[in-house]
């Protein structure tokens, strides 16, 4: 698995979609430090600083059928590896979200490219809010992080491959 870092990107999912159309191998990651321009569904404006963990997937081509689930398997595999790491209890919000104690800590994106009745590829794009300290006012209600859910910082790096092994393990038979 390949993992491109970078200090600050407009966004991760732009970039490994950028990426994808040129042919880049599946499970090529983008990460970024920090999004000046990360996004959700619907082009949402998804807060980005430095301190989150911020990265997107490119995938194999999956079968068309398999899309739909795709979205949800992945915001249970974040809530799953939030429960059996930190012993947290978070909520799954259909479609894409993760609430922890009614907030917002983490959101998930797909994107796919279709040509005709075969999936070309997708892109997975993950924002977790890891070790962010403190929320714009307007957000300050509506978001946490782990950091402050925790009272204490984790280890991105060990989290991204810890979603990263149990993600690859999980969609084995989707593709």
């Amino acid at each position: 698995m390949k993992i491109l870092t970078f200090e600050k990107l407009k966004s991760t999912q732009t970039l490994a979609l950028d990426l994808a159309k040129k042919g880049e191998k599946p499970f090529t990651v983008v990460l970024a430090k920090e999004q000046t321009s990360g996004y959700g569904r619907k082009k949402n404006f998804w807060y980005s600083p430095r301190g989150g963990l911020y990265f997107s997937v490119v995938l194999p081509p999956l079968k068309i059928e398999n899309l739909e689930i795709l979205n949800i398997l992945s915001v249970f595999l974040l809530a799953k590896i939030l429960k059996e790491n930190f012993k947290l209890e978070p909520m799954v919000k259909l479609p894409n979200d993760l609430y922890l104690n009614g907030k917002k800590i983490a959101g998930v994106i797909i994107e796919n490219v279709i040509e005709g009745e075969k999936v070309k590829f997708s892109v997975m794009g993950i924002g977790l809010n890891t070790n962010i300290v403190e929320f714009p006012k307007d957000l300050k209600e509506k978001a946490t992080s782990l950091k402050i859910e925790l009272a204490k910082e984790v280890d991105n790096r060990k989290i991204l491959k810890e979603i990263l092994k149990t993600l690859k393990n999980l969609l084995k038979p989707l593709f």
